[in-house]
């Protein structure tokens, strides 16, 4: 079987010459829609939409962190010093990071128009390499997307295709969630591309501590800064907001149902909501997980991405 890839041109690894890629597209039944040639159709409006209010985010807080780099170093249980804004930035970074592991986990998409849930599971090795396969529903399964650094492919099973996703892309949907490509392969961290410090919030509850992260200038980072609250007790997460360069409110993150996967304790589940949205949300759930556990290097291959398994 040949291992050439399906891209749209221009690339440095990929293989020009294919007009047609993969946009990830649902219609108002939740459903992917594909055209003639076996590719998913994007509504043009709604892409542009996704370019403006949904840019690529941090690995904490989005998918690239839940779903793919998972909970292997969770945060200590020791109460943080509340002087030390840096370390509690440092254990905000750890939080979902592995050197290697899998875990199954459900997504819930909601919108006003359809509702759906994906069951899937997930390999992760270090912050770069990461194989997601689709388990249920049914007329999904076997839909998977392979990371590679900063390069995506999908595959889709009913045409039998491995489509590059062209930087193009990179702000349409993932499978019709709120998180976009951009949000699987973006890197930043914490500690390294925002300034930070502790602030003040409306309504702050006791036991409870504020962290303001600003991105350093001359970084390709779209948010004004964002706002968390971490639980002082034992650093684990309870929410983060997201603002525009002009302060306004664009996403918020929940972190519940804090649960012990072996020796990590984290929240396991994620509700995004997109506050430009009205009625749309993505939940994620861990239901297993293993970490720090051998993984295979060759999942992380075109071969694999084809293989249905």
């Amino acid at each position: 079987m040949s291992d050439a890839v399906s891209t749209s041109g221009g690339f440095r690894h990929g293989m020009p010459g294919f007009r047609h890629f993969q946009k990830m597209w649902v219609d108002n039944k939740g459903n992917v829609a594909h055209n003639k040639k076996g590719c998913s159709v994007a509504n043009e409006k709604e892409i542009n939409m996704r370019k403006k209010f949904c840019p690529g985010s941090l690995i904490y807080t989005t998918l690239g962190w839940l779903l793919f780099s998972f909970a292997a170093a969770a945060f200590a249980q020791t109460a943080p010093d509340r002087a030390d804004a840096r370390e509690i930035v440092k254990k905000m970074d750890e939080l979902y990071r592995s050197q290697s592991g899998s875990v199954v986990m459900e997504m819930e998409i909601v919108t006003p128009h359809w509702q759906r849930t994906l069951k899937m599971k997930a390999w992760s090795v270090g912050m770069d390499k990461t194989f997601i396969r689709i388990l249920e529903p049914k007329k999904e399964s076997g839909m998977a997307t392979l990371r590679v650094g900063n390069e995506m492919w999908n595959f889709l099973p009913k045409t039998n295709k491995v489509i590059k996703i062209p930087p193009s892309m990179m702000m349409g949907s993932w499978m019709g969630s709120d998180f976009t490509n951009d949000d699987l392969v973006k890197e930043y961290t914490f500690l390294e591309d925002y300034t930070f410090d502790f602030t003040d919030v409306e309504n702050p509850q006791a036991g409870v501590v504020y962290v303001k992260c600003v991105p350093k200038e001359g970084l390709p980072i779209v948010w004004g800064h964002i706002v968390s609250a971490v639980r002082e007790k034992d650093s684990i997460p309870l929410w983060a907001k997201y603002y525009d360069e002009k302060g306004k409110l664009m996403r918020e993150i929940e972190y519940k149902d804090i649960k012990t996967f072996g020796k990590r304790t984290i929240p396991a589940l994620m509700e995004l909501v997109p506050t430009h949205k009205k009625g749309n949300k993505t939940v994620v759930r861990y239901l297993e997980a293993q970490f720090d556990t051998a993984v295979d290097k060759g999942i992380f291959s075109l071969r694999n991405l084809r293989s249905r398994d």
